[in-house]
């Protein structure tokens, strides 16, 4: 386990967890609002095999599974990312929650506890979230954390808006 939170436990991705994340990747809904849309099962086995043991590169970073405690439902995934951005190395607080389990606060609580892990595990001056403009349930949920709107950023031909929270 790499943390917890009230109602989640935080864990490295596994194998098995090849179908959930498809599950999410696949879905129009879920996607809607990622550059590159839907993912097919090439794509998410690529992603999970890349975050099996973290990032590769920056060992305390990667894409992690979020697990119910009270009946170890796959939930969604979450994580800290490293992005260069404007010349600059920046962490951003990254969520993704499976539509079953939508509208019960979940989004809040996984990007409050990955501010909380994120802070607590490096020596970031503030961690960001990048987020279509358009998202507006991603952009109340990182402004749950303590996030606030910062800058427009271009990476890759996309535009997004750029969430941050300073370390305290």
């Amino acid at each position: 386990m790499i943390f917890e939170t009230e109602r989640l436990q935080v864990r490295f991705l596994l194998p098995g967890d090849f179908e959930h994340l498809y599950r999410m990747y696949s879905d129009p809904e879920v996607r809607k609002y990622f550059p590159e849309g839907t993912l097919d099962e090439a794509q998410t086995r690529e992603e999970l095999d890349w975050f099996l043991d973290g990032d590769p590169h920056n060992p305390g970073l990667g894409l992690w599974a979020l697990i119910h405690k009270s009946d170890g439902a796959f939930v969604g995934r979450g994580g800290l990312l490293a992005w260069e951005i404007d010349g600059r190395k920046e962490i951003e607080i990254a969520y993704m929650i499976d539509k079953a389990f939508w509208r019960l606060g979940f989004g809040s609580e996984i990007a409050r506890g990955l501010v909380s892990h994120g802070f607590n595990t490096t020596d970031a001056e503030h961690l960001i979230a990048l987020i279509d403009r358009d998202h507006d349930a991603s952009i109340k949920t990182a402004c749950s954390a303590g996030l606030r709107y910062w800058k427009e950023v271009e990476m890759d031909g996309v535009r997004s808006d750029v969430y941050k929270i300073d370390r305290l």
